[in-house]
């Protein structure tokens, strides 16, 4: 039975950083590579550590999810990792963002998770592992960072419950929360000339974030943070009301 890694996302950032240090898990026979850009996933052959399938989807079409189901039927893999790393934000006022993208920023982050976790499962042994990136955002509420924010709060929510379902067939599952990184997300996220994010506490490298979240993966955590600075804002934000953590965040951005 052929062992394989399936990294969404993988053609840039955190999830293709994950595919090139897939070896931290162990050996896979083969990596499936998911994106929508499929020359960024050919690219990734040369610098993964196993052979790559590329896999081109639109992880915001309900479709994709099927797609992959039936690809899986056909070939009955034995699934060691699933990384969901697809996915983005926008930031600006709720109601100046384009309901499509705030539609579809709901359909790649939360419902493409939920959907290639179910889909993925059957194909899970134990020791399995599943990494799903959430964010520092999930712990908080955020003005013109909202649908954001809240899809984030439903990815960690949701990976720390099933976490506690799959742990008795030796699956787990672990909340990945970066803080700022250094990646293309930025591209997407800022709609409008002047930016709603004015000042950033910290950047992180998405190589340090993915290295400290292999750690965190071996040592049976349910969630990973990396970075003196997400940890004490993540620690603050629990500790003080919310009201008072917009307050904060508003004044800081000067919005």
């Amino acid at each position: 039975m052929k062992k394989i890694a399936i990294i969404t996302g993988a053609s840039s950032g955190m999830g293709r950083r994950f595919a090139e240090t897939v070896n931290e898990l162990g050996k896979v026979d083969e990596i499936w590579a998911i994106a929508r850009r499929a020359d960024r996933l050919e690219a990734l052959k040369e610098t993964a550590p196993y052979p790559v399938r590329p896999i081109a989807l639109d992880l915001s079409q309900v479709k994709a999810a099927e797609a992959l189901q039936d690809l899986l039927e056909k070939e009955q893999p034995a699934i060691r990792l699933l990384v969901n790393a697809s996915g983005f934000g926008k930031f600006d006022a709720t109601d100046e963002v384009p309901l499509q993208d705030n539609l579809n920023m709901v359909d790649l982050n939360c419902r493409a998770v939920l959907a290639l976790c179910q889909v993925c499962l059957p194909y899970m042994k134990p020791g399995s592992k599943i990494i799903n990136i959430a964010s520092v955002a999930a712990f908080q509420p955020i003005p013109y960072i909202n649908v954001y924010g809240a899809t984030k709060a439903f990815v960690l929510s949701f990976s720390r419950a099933l976490n506690r379902e799959v742990k008795p067939r030796g699956i787990r599952v672990m909340a990945l929360c970066p803080f700022w990184t250094k990646t293309e997300f930025f591209d997407r996220a800022v709609v409008t000339k002047e930016a709603v994010v004015k000042k950033y506490i910290a950047m992180y490298d998405p190589e340090d974030i993915v290295r400290r979240a292999w750690q965190d993966l071996k040592k049976g955590k349910d969630v990973s943070i990396y970075g003196f600075k997400a940890k004490g804002q993540v620690a603050l934000v629990k500790l003080l009301p919310h009201r008072v953590v917009m307050d904060v965040w508003m004044k800081q951005q000067k919005l």
